[in-house]
């Protein structure tokens, strides 16, 4: 993903608007389609702005959403991983101790 696939990403996972991202960051938001299309990347001020408004770090965005810094590569795809199904997890953790019992047991008897 290039920066701004990763920002539209970042932005459904919070379930946010890019318009408001684009109000917050000071920016057109217009430039996040353009931005998509042509694989850019913008200023470094705006960069920060927009990582700060998505409480993620410029590296994370430039990254495509793949790289926790000097983290093992062992812990660099746990994390993928995990952040590819976080929506999923942060679903689960929010359900009842009874629900997510049964959800453990159900994938626990899937072999």
């Amino acid at each position: 993903m290039n920066f701004w696939e990763t920002v539209d990403a970042e932005l459904a996972y919070q379930e946010k608007e890019r318009k408001e991202l684009a109000k917050a960051a000071g920016f057109d938001v217009s430039n996040i389609g353009k931005g998509m299309k042509n694989g850019s990347v913008p200023l470094a001020d705006t960069a920060v702005r927009i990582a700060q408004y998505l409480n993620v770090s410029v590296e994370y965005l430039v990254s495509g959403g793949k790289s926790i810094g000097n983290a093992p590569d062992d812990l660099q795809r746990d994390f993928r991983k995990f952040f590819h199904y976080r929506k999923l997890v942060n679903k689960i953790d929010a359900m009842p101790e009874r629900t997510k019992a049964a959800i453990v047991e159900l994938f626990e008897k899937i072999d």
